[in-house]
């Protein structure tokens, strides 16, 4: 689950961290308000709010002017006209896709005077088993680059998720990366308070880009961005109450509540299989075969071990409401899961839903007699199945289909 940027923020102050004041806001007239507030005879920022990076960088659109998602506005005019602005074009960036993402909340955040930027970010090291604090001094919107083309400046600082970071190593990457004087301190606790919130709330992501010293002397976070774990949220009641779900596409927020694992993608061959990794082998191989024809997965779809028919049901109307959706390759590995209850809500959705293109099953394992002979009895009634021998032969099959 991703948050605002204001909301990351937020949690980062509470638990220490020295933040720029900034007014949450849904009108361009609510925008010159929190300009007069906290512009203190200079400027502000005013950020749009959205769950997607390269804000700065992006671009409105429909708006023939280049204005991203960050801009700083001198006057309280200039502030509403931004806004208004935002609010009326979507914002593109490399993250939202062609069609950009509608900005509904935005921040007037006071000028902080950022003289040096800096990064950092808490992660999980699969390859050691542990949190690692990273860092660099090259803090910004072009922090992939770096890391693609400049490893080496990039500094990592692995912990112990019992003990959490201590206040030495936040001290030590400090002082590496150049923090002085009392800035040092500073930076230490921001370091800290970022490194409790990923610990205590159960985020895959915590981040802090630009991390500035400002033009006074001042350590301040600019910006924040935290994303964290689903599965967790049971724990975290204060967290899930965080979510936007304008900012989510409701076919995933529908997919959700039927207990699915689901993303939409931009293909033609909808897939529904049990199981994360068998879900990513068959996108893979729809892929691999379907490339060359312009034919690609249109969604990931794990309907798990405890899959219901009811479930099946419903996670075939949501592939078959994607009007994109050419072919649907069924691939399904019975362990938990029966292949006799997959290939009943196969028979159970074409009778409910209707097939409106072919569907290819591909199915092995618990029960897989049964199932075949469930769907051979109901040949002449829906003809749009076809059932598969094999893995390759049903990718091949489906994107045939699918052309």
């Amino acid at each position: 689950m991703k948050v605002h940027e204001y909301q990351a923020k937020e949690l980062l102050a509470a638990a220490g961290a020295n933040v720029p004041k900034h007014i949450v806001v849904k009108t361009p007239d609510e925008a010159a308000a929190a300009f007069d507030q906290l512009s203190n005879g200079g400027g502000a920022m005013v950020k749009a709010q959205i769950h997607a990076g390269g804000r700065g960088a992006g671009q409105l659109q429909g708006y023939p002017e280049k204005l991203g998602g960050v801009k700083f506005v001198p006057t309280r005019e200039k502030a509403r006209a931004v806004a208004e602005l935002m609010f009326k074009h979507p914002l593109k960036t490399l993250q939202t896709g062609p069609e950009g993402q509608a900005i509904n909340t935005m921040i007037v955040q006071a000028d902080a005077a950022p003289a040096k930027e800096f990064y950092v970010a808490v992660v999980f090291d699969r390859a050691i088993g542990q949190p690692v604090l990273m860092a660099s001094t090259e803090g910004g919107m072009d922090i992939e680059k770096v890391a693609h083309d400049t490893p080496e400046k990039i500094l990592k600082v692995p912990f112990a998720p019992e003990n959490g970071l201590q206040p030495f190593q936040a001290r030590r990457l400090a002082f590496e990366l150049g923090f002085t004087g009392d800035q040092v301190s500073k930076a230490e606790k921001i370091m800290l308070a970022l490194s409790k919130v990923y610990l205590d709330k159960d985020a895959t992501l915590a981040e802090v880009n630009p991390l500035a010293i400002t033009k006074s002397g001042d350590v301040v976070v600019l910006d924040a961005k935290f994303d964290f774990d689903d599965n967790a949220l049971f724990r975290h009641k204060d967290i899930e109450a965080l979510r936007d779900l304008a900012e989510e596409n409701p076919v995933e927020i529908r997919a959700g509540k039927a207990s699915l694992n689901f993303i939409q993608l931009d293909g033609s061959v909808g897939c529904l299989v049990n199981g994360a990794g068998l879900a990513m082998a068959t996108m893979d191989i729809v892929n691999h075969h379907g490339k060359a024809f312009g034919v690609g997965p249109a969604n990931f779809l794990d309907v798990g071990g405890g899959v219901t028919a009811e479930n099946a049901v419903e996670a075939f109307r949501i592939i078959l409401s994607d009007s994109k959706v050419k072919a649907i390759f069924v691939n399904v590995f019975g362990g938990i899961a029966s292949c006799a209850r997959i290939a009943d809500a196969l028979v159970k959705a074409g009778r409910e839903v209707g097939f409106k293109v072919p569907v290819v099953v591909r199915l092995e394992g618990n029960e897989v007699d049964k199932a075949r002979e469930i769907l051979n009895s109901v040949k002449d009634e829906l003809p749009a199945i076809r059932v598969a021998p094999g893995l390759t032969e049903g990718a091949k099959m489906v994107v045939d289909l699918a052309k």
